[in-house]
């Protein structure tokens, strides 16, 4: 969304990583545990699919939970997935397009204020990065100024990043402010309608963009399985499997892992979840050749956050770190951990050219513009209309 790597530097085709193994892309429109059955969904006809196994790892993840808000789930932008970064930077560039255009001249406010909900991980680095891609992408709309922007996060807590020490949170909150980010503390989005986004403190922020990233709830594919369940997500055991029921599995997201150290349960978190994978797959081997299966213990090695500007924050082994070499560190583990020599070769490249020049604010197949506005004196962007209409609209917003 950010602009500092190119789309296809990070992914990796399912089937370089698996090639031992039978890929199958489509849509999982149900899992018959007892019939040891998946019903899967692909191609324009949405042609169905019976595949039946031996063993099942549930590996569903998790969806956003917009929590019932009224307006939220049909108006903002989530932090999820590729398409989501794809879709927040074409948004923020059709707006700045919009904004720069004479006949906004009236209507650049809810066009250049960019909202944030979620004060943890997603939202602070999301905010970060969107913040310096606007500001540095500016300087070329001659009609725009930089007092012209307002950047607003939103977090219930009263600091930001409270899965982090305190101090940290108050640092990259310091960092943020300086660098323009009006953060809301003790507040929640309530509602959005007519491009005004409402917060729980009475606020009312004029925005067309609010980005979300307050939360998630368990894949909804789970409610309909007979499973073992707390808190919506699969209860399974130390081994990962789900008792009494033979040769299922579950990891991630969708899967409550107990902790017998601390008696409670780990976190959902990707660096937990890579090693959840490696200990199922241990014990489906166990299972089939016979061994003695693993039981999962890990201890969080830290975190970190990148908040924009080469600053980052973090704990690693108990000792927190904030600045340049936090954001050093952060480039260095992701970049350790991303599959594939190739990827990581064209990562650091690209972040070796992000050094030297300007981000690249190139609009990747734009869509209509999404506003949170049911009425605008402009014309819908990519909509065709004559010359003549355009200068209609454009003399009815001034």
């Amino acid at each position: 969304a950010a602009g500092d790597l190119e789309l296809n530097t990070i992914i990796n085709p399912l089937r370089k990583l698996l090639k031992r193994v039978k890929t199958f892309v489509g849509a999982i429109e149900a899992i018959n545990v007892d019939d040891r059955l998946v019903a899967v969904s692909h191609g324009a006809d949405e042609h169905l699919h019976q595949l039946p196994f031996d063993y099942l790892i549930l590996a569903l993840g998790s969806e956003t939970n917009f929590f019932g808000l009224p307006g939220v789930d049909t108006s903002a932008l989530t932090v999820k997935t590729i398409g989501d970064g794809v879709a927040i930077r074409n948004q923020v560039i059709t707006q700045l397009e919009e904004a720069n255009s004479e006949c906004a001249v009236g209507e650049r406010q809810p066009m250049l204020t960019f909202v944030v909900a979620g004060g943890g991980f997603a939202g602070v680095e999301t905010l970060g990065g969107l913040n310096d891609f606007v500001r540095e992408s500016l300087r070329f709309y001659p009609n725009l100024r930089a007092e012209y922007l307002r950047f607003v996060l939103i977090t219930s807590e009263e600091a930001i990043l409270p899965e982090l020490d305190r101090e940290l949170g108050l640092y990259a909150q310091r960092k943020l402010a300086g660098r323009g980010i009006e953060i809301i503390t003790h507040a929640r989005v309530t509602a959005v309608s007519e491009g005004i986004v409402t917060l729980s403190n009475g606020q009312k922020v004029p925005s067309n963009m609010l980005i979300w990233a307050a939360g998630t709830a368990p894949n909804p594919l789970l409610s309909a399985l007979p499973l073992p369940k707390h808190k919506g997500r699969i209860a399974v055991n130390e081994n990962l499997e789900v008792e009494g029921f033979h040769g299922v599995w579950a990891l991630g997201d969708c899967a409550m892992v107990p902790n017998s150290r601390t008696g409670g349960f780990h976190p959902p978190t990707a660096q937990h979840a890579i090693r959840e994978a490696r200990v199922v797959a241990h014990n489906v081997a166990a299972e089939l050749w016979g061994g003695k299966k693993k039981r999962f213990h890990y201890s969080s090695v830290g975190q970190l956050a990148a908040i924009g500007r080469r600053t980052g924050v973090g704990n690693i082994f108990g000792l927190n770190f904030s600045g340049f070499i936090a954001w050093w560190l952060w480039r260095t583990v992701y970049l350790s951990k991303l599959p594939r020599v190739e990827k990581k070769i064209r990562v650091a490249l690209d972040w070796t050219l992000d050094l030297c020049f300007a981000k690249d604010f190139a609009c990747v197949n734009p869509p209509p513009m999404r506003s949170l506005r049911v009425n605008s004196p402009l014309a819908p962007y990519g909509r065709a209309i004559s010359s003549r209409a355009w200068i209609r609209n454009c003399a009815t917003a001034r």
